[in-house]
């Protein structure tokens, strides 16, 4: 009598068999969901601790990753070694410590993390940052936008406080800032960078859960630990002194001390015309740090191509082997198994590296395959894998990346971030059609998924880049499932020691991912042209440079 595993995978072979692209799917080897679930099971075990880099967790995920690639005959891919060591500084609060206060026009003594969400700006023993705090609408300098939020003013030393997300788009205007979906300028990353180049001396982002796209606990759990950093440049700007977040109600409330509606300071933001108001209120943050210069490894195999002219251009296939490590206790448990973050999604490109190695005919072009670290840091070690790549960015045609890939069952449709920003969009769109699965449009352009997962680390030296990831119509579950099943997820386990193992997964939708994937970046491998960014794409011209250049 077949296992109810097994009977998954025949109703998976079944689905691919359906397929109109049938002559090609039946070379292709089945994804094995036995070995997506022993490895997915292993990888969100306690004893991995979390997987935070640079610990005793992360290092055992990374010797894993590396062991399964040499068995299944994947060759190492950088430099002649599985392991690309990426330098990480690792600097931890005293939570004790802490202080947040104001002063002036506005007094208060704000709790760590139920107010605010305080941490070091840069590598130091001592963070501390005190000054006016300065409302600077959404933190912006967009010149192509003809945007200005900062006009000028002088804010070095001063104390930013700034909107989540970018400037709306406007019946004049509906392009503005991408429309409703999220530019750079509306990334936390970006306003910390942009806040550096003023001089200002810290920032504290006004957090709400719809623009975030997450609820405060998720600041919470992923702010209050450890932070990691790669070492910064030499020609860098000084670094602000303190990062952080605080809830919309605090921040409201001290402006009302000050005599500022803060739903009003909102609505001038939305205009070119708006200016920086200084508040007249002090801010004083400070505390201690820990700090040690540290090391992970960015897990990196290649399958080569068989067609000598080509073989020296890649596919890149990617997903980050990192979370949140040991955290806040949250009903007792402080191990942040990252199970579905991104346990599955290491699991799934671990299969597709399984199925390219074993392919009886392989690719024109190579494959490369790259479980980075620190994602949840910032996209540390996909950055330092696009600023350092094993093999030259302009001969990487396409970079795939798998982030959560679905645990719980077939889907009929798949979201795909960056679908309309290259050609790779309208190619996957291509594939999946005629088997029945559409590419849903993102259901929440505002939280700039695009820029928030390690596709983009690839994007920004010129590779066409996408994430692909289940959409919501799952086969067999009535309407509206999906939506809700991923809602439930994100305000009840992302990010927190929740997302953990589930025996009961049936891991059939984790298995369709990685077919999908690995289907798509065999026919970007055998292509007769690459993909190329569209017009618009702000990463066009790094890839002509890059292609001039060869």
């Amino acid at each position: 009598m077949p296992t109810f595993r097994q009977a998954s995978l025949a109703g998976l072979a079944m689905a691919i068999a359906a397929s109109a692209a049938a002559a090609q799917q039946a070379t292709t080897p089945a994804m094995p969901i036995r070995e997506i679930d022993a490895n997915l099971r292993f990888l969100s075990s306690d004893l991995l601790e979390g997987r935070a880099p640079a610990t005793r967790g992360g290092a055992l995920a990374e010797q894993y990753i590396a062991a399964q690639l040499e068995s299944y005959g994947v060759k190492p891919g950088a430099s002649g070694a599985y392991f690309q060591k990426v330098p990480i500084d690792v600097v931890t609060s005293a939570p004790k410590t802490i202080k947040v206060t104001a002063s002036g026009k506005a007094t208060a003594n704000l709790r760590s993390p139920d107010d605010v969400v305080v941490w070091a700006g840069s590598v130091t023993p001592t963070s501390e940052a005190k000054g006016e705090l300065v409302f600077v609408g959404y933190g912006a300098k967009a010149p192509e936008y003809r945007w200005d939020d900062y006009k000028g003013m002088d804010v070095k030393g001063k104390i930013l406080l700034v909107l989540v997300n970018d400037p709306p788009a406007t019946a004049a205007e509906p392009g503005l800032f991408g429309g409703k979906a999220m530019t750079y300028y509306g990334r936390w990353t970006y306003k910390y960078e942009e806040a550096e180049r003023q001089g200002a001396a810290g920032m504290l982002i006004i957090h709400t859960t719809f623009e975030a796209g997450y609820p405060w606990q998720v600041v919470v759990g992923s702010n209050s630990t450890e932070h990691r950093l790669l070492p910064r440049p030499s020609n860098a700007p000084p670094p602000i002194g303190v990062r952080g977040w605080i809830q919309h109600d605090v921040a409201a409330d001290l402006l009302k001390q000050a005599g500022l509606d803060l739903a009003q300071l909102v609505k001038q933001s939305d205009t070119r015309d708006f200016r920086p108001i200084a508040t007249g209120i002090t801010m004083d943050m400070s505390f201690a740090n820990s700090v040690a210069h540290m090391s992970a490894n960015n897990v990196v195999g290649v399958v080569t191509g068989a067609d000598p002219k080509l073989a020296s251009q890649y596919v890149v296939y990617s997903a980050h082997h990192d979370h949140l490590g040991i955290g806040p206790a949250v009903n007792g448990d402080s191990i942040y198994n990252g199970a579905y973050d991104n346990a599955s999604g290491v699991s799934a490109i671990l299969a597709v590296a399984h199925a390219a190695a074993r392919a009886p005919v392989k690719p024109k072009r190579s494959q490369l395959f790259a479980f980075v670290t620190a994602e949840e840091a910032g996209l540390l070690g996909s950055q330092y894998f696009g600023e350092h790549p094993p093999v030259p960015a302009r001969d990487i045609v396409a970079a795939l990346n798998v982030d959560e890939a679905n645990p719980e069952g077939l889907v009929r449709d798949v979201n795909v971030m960056g679908d309309d920003k290259s050609s790779l969009g309208p190619a996957l769109a291509a594939m999946l059609t005629p088997e029945g699965v559409r590419i849903s449009p993102d259901a929440q352009p505002q939280a700039g998924h695009f820029y928030r997962s390690d596709h983009f680390s690839f994007a920004r030296v010129g590779i066409p880049s996408v994430t692909v990831s289940a959409g919501t119509d799952f086969v067999g579950k009535p309407a509206g499932w999906g939506k809700a099943h991923e809602e439930e997820y994100t305000s009840k386990h992302y990010h927190q020691p929740s997302d953990e193992y589930n025996p009961k997964w049936p891991l059939t939708g984790t298995a369709q991912i990685a077919d999908i994937v690995y289907r798509f970046g065999t026919r970007l491998a055998n292509a007769a042209t690459i993909p190329t960014w569209n017009a618009n794409a702000e990463f066009r011209a790094i890839r002509e440079q890059s292609l001039r250049a060869r």
